[in-house]
């Protein structure tokens, strides 16, 4: 790893053997710390020689799937069934993680939208410039582990951003690999993500979207632990006596334009009338918004725009406007057991 590209510093060694856990040590001047360093737990398993897999949690601070199974992975998984090297960042954005925030209360900083980051910047932007000219030029894979945090439930899919130069169809194989019910693969667009850096490095890569809700889904943190097996085994990291689970018998794949998103025209009470992973379909009820200062005022319906699946639904009842309530996709393919 070329560290004469960061100020931030490690107190491990990401190229020792075994299962190693410590601090990123982010520079940063504060209130609270002003004479320390903020801490962005990281950890390291490595046997051998092998592909590096990079894994992220946490990206979003109010997002709580992919840092439980991280958490569950360092601590369950044996690193001598593994073959290569696993870089995992369980709290990615470490002081929104601690602030139970989408956006890190240091700087406002989202790092989902912080790419290429600033190696002289707050603290978001170091660490997204650590990860994409540090860390992700060393890795052969990655999975950003996404849900719907605070503000929405998702139903559980993989992410694909197609752009790379020679990584669009190992990202795609890392989704199939995965096997979530819902695949989303979309052209590169946002300059800021995660994703957006590793097209920009070559780097196959997946993100997820698993619930959400501001709680923990056991259901989801299984589903991602069984597609994380699933991935290391396509790469070739898992030795002979790994169980790994069988893929399910549907995935859809699924795409998402601006009639699959419908927004709040006022502020209200939004009760949706579908959950993320039913169908949809145009003209139909998809909620219904009510007004709270002026309960006489009649509801405003809200309607599908299109067929096709329900993704995500608002998880807050008192909505504003702008804010997205429901997102649907199109059903493009779908790939079933014979």
């Amino acid at each position: 790893m070329d560290w004469t590209k960061t100020n931030i510093s490690a107190t491990i060694d990401f190229n020792a053997q075994g299962r190693q856990i410590g601090d990123l040590r982010v520079p940063w001047s504060g209130n609270e710390q002003p004479l320390g360093y903020l801490p962005v737990p990281v950890a390291v398993l490595k046997n051998g020689t092998g592909p590096t897999l990079l894994l992220a949690g946490g990206t979003h601070g109010d997002e709580y799937e992919g840092p439980a199974l991280l958490l569950h992975t360092l601590h369950s998984f044996d690193p001598v069934h593994l073959r290569g090297r696993i870089i995992m960042f369980p709290a990615l954005n470490a002081p929104a993680v601690a602030a139970r925030s989408r956006c890190s209360p240091l700087d406002d900083g989202n790092l989902n939208r912080a790419f290429p980051g600033d190696g002289s910047g707050g603290p978001t932007r170091m660490i997204a410039q650590f990860i994409e000219d540090v860390v992700l030029p060393e890795c052969d894979a990655a999975i950003d582990f996404h849900s719907g945090g605070n503000a929405c439930v998702f139903a559980s899919l993989a992410m694909v951003y197609l752009g790379a130069v020679t990584a669009d169809e190992k990202s795609l194989a890392l989704a199939e690999a995965f096997n979530a019910p819902y695949t989303w693969a979309a052209e590169f667009a946002e300059q800021g993500t995660f994703n957006a850096a590793a097209i920009r490095k070559d780097v196959p890569m997946i993100a997820t979207e698993l619930g959400g809700g501001g709680n923990v889904n056991p259901h989801m943190v299984q589903l991602a632990s069984d597609g994380l097996l699933r991935v290391m085994h396509y790469l070739g990291m898992l030795d002979g006596s790994v169980d790994v689970p069988e893929p399910g018998n549907r995935t859809v794949d699924i795409d998402v334009n601006m009639n699959g998103k419908i927004y709040s025209d006022r502020q209200g009470l939004f009760l949706p009338a579908a959950s993320p992973g039913q169908p949809a379909k145009a003209g139909e009820t998809a909620g219904t918004l009510y007004s709270v200062p002026e309960p006489e005022r009649d509801p405003s319906i809200v309607c599908f725009l299109e067929d096709g699946i329900v993704l995500s639904v608002v998880n807050r009842g008192i909505v504003s406007r702008g804010e997205l309530l429901v997102m649907t996709g199109k059903t493009t393919a779908t790939a079933c057991d014979d």
